[in-house]
């Protein structure tokens, strides 16, 4: 193998499965809702916490400024000192406070010292004279520290606790955390809702197929409303009913050729009796010719009968006459007017009692097929067995009748070709090549069906060349 294949395949097993519409519905929902409630939870908490903070701080600033006027008053009273003013700052309940005064500090509570002031704050308002404020740790709160420039004077500086601000923040952030994840769920409910609406569509449409495809081939989508669907019905009704026309058209002409052909071939079929009753009296060349001619009058009989019942089956005219029949009994009775009347047939005991139900001329015809199959491609000593599927604890519920052949088998690739009409080309042309028309199998396998039961093919089980023709068919226990 070549480089570049192995990679290529090696790709292809790393790719993941590919996901169903309705998943894919189901995951743009779920992340487009998860998507949309983080946007609005981001977007909502930053402008809650813009909000809050800048009212904080506004308030913040407007407490200062009168404290730094009442400072700033104190100071300039004769005499006074920073002591004084911090009194009176403390007797109107500052505590958070720190004044500059005669290049000393002043302050209020311990925990507001001077090395908590960021030094970019202490620059402005003592060094340039301006006033400003800045959100900092001051201690283990945050807090917003605002400094006032009292010309001629000295500054004030104040903090304010923003715990509060923060606890509420704390709050809205986890509500807008439930309220994202409630976001979430309900849109993966509207994402199954909406999965579900839009793949019922095409499950009804598949539906449909199926039920076509299964020889209903009047089946019909609804008409719609819906524009975008009423496309999708049209179409599929319009390829339906082409469809339809075109099976009923072949099927018509298989069984008008087939009834046209009936007449001419039962006067060559009396022709050749003729001929045959008066052997003796032709030349040995012309009884040579004569036996060419029965054996292919003899097979173009036996198509034109095929066509016939393959016409039937295409034409819904099928019907069963149904009775009770012994299994192993009726096996023998089958293969015993086939074209190989001494084919061994070995029953298990069980098998024995095996009732079925069927069509005796259809399963019959079953039987004679696959002893023909046998006989013409599979090396002329077929052998048939019976047995039940079930153990020796259970009832009989299903029987298999299996034609095994010692022919060069079926290549696994054809197994399910075999069983299609006309089938040509490798194994199953060898198959149903030159003394049949390749509807034998096909019909094997339209009656099993019609039975309710299956057919396949598979290597004989005891290592041998040949192929296992297995039929498998309902069955229950003969009772006295």
């Amino acid at each position: 193998m070549s480089e570049g294949g192995w990679f290529r395949r090696l790709v292809n097993r790393s790719r993941p499965a590919a996901l169903g519409l309705r998943r894919r519905i189901l995951l743009v929902m779920t992340v487009g809702a998860l998507l949309l409630s983080l946007f609005l939870a981001i977007t909502t908490y930053g402008l809650t916490r813009s909000n809050l903070v800048d009212e904080r701080v506004d308030a913040a600033i407007s407490t200062s400024q009168r404290n730094a006027q009442g400072v700033e008053r104190d100071l300039r009273s004769l005499p006074a000192t920073a002591d004084v003013a911090g009194a009176s700052l403390e007797r109107v309940g500052v505590q958070d406070y720190l004044i500059w005064y005669g290049d000393a500090w002043t302050g209020g509570a311990a925990t507001f010292q001077n090395p908590e002031i960021p030094p970019e704050l202490v620059t402005k308002v003592i060094d340039n004279g301006e006033s400003a404020s800045q959100i900092v740790k001051v201690g283990d709160e945050l807090s917003v520290v605002v400094g006032w420039d009292i010309p001629r004077v000295g500054s004030y500086f104040e903090a304010f606790s923003l715990q509060e601000t923060d606890s509420t923040l704390s709050s809205v952030r986890l509500s807008l955390i439930l309220a994202a994840a409630i976001t979430t769920g309900l849109g993966v409910l509207v994402g199954i809702f909406a999965a579900r609406r839009a793949v019922r569509p095409v499950a009804t449409a598949a539906q449909a197929a199926s039920a076509i495809a299964g020889g209903r081939l009047d089946t019909r989508l609804e008409s719609t409303d819906d524009p975008d669907m009423r496309v999708l019905t049209d179409s599929f009704n319009d390829m339906a009913e082409a469809l339809q026309v075109r099976v009923e058209r072949d099927a018509r002409f298989a069984s008008d050729v087939s009834h046209e052909l009936r007449s001419p071939l039962m006067t060559l079929a009396a022709s050749v009796e003729v001929m045959e009753a008066r052997r003796g009296e032709i030349p040995d060349r012309a009884q040579a010719a004569l036996d060419l001619l029965s054996g292919d009058v003899t097979r173009f009989q036996g198509l034109v009968e095929d066509l016939l019942e393959i016409s039937r089956f295409d034409a819904g005219a099928i019907r069963l006459h149904m009775e009770e029949l012994l299994a192993a009994e009726f096996v023998r009775q089958a293969i015993a007017v086939s074209s190989l009347p001494q084919t061994p047939v070995h029953v298990s005991e069980r098998a024995e009692l095996a009732l079925i139900r069927g069509d005796r001329r259809r399963l019959a015809r079953v039987i004679a097929n696959l002893i023909d199959n046998a006989r013409a491609y599979g090396g002329g000593d077929p052998e048939v067995s019976i047995d039940v599927i079930n153990p020796d604890d259970e009832p009989i519920s299903h029987v298999m009748i299996v034609v095994e052949d010692r022919g060069p088998g079926v290549p696994q690739e054809e197994r399910e070709l075999v069983f299609e009409r006309f089938a040509r080309g490798g194994g199953a042309g060898r198959r149903t090549g030159s003394e049949g028309a390749g509807l034998g199998l096909s019909l094997v396998d339209e009656h099993v069906r019609m039975h309710g039961g299956r057919v396949w093919v598979e290597d004989r089980l005891d290592g041998e060349s040949g192929a296992r023709f297995v039929i498998e068919i309902m069955a229950t226990e003969l009772t006295d």
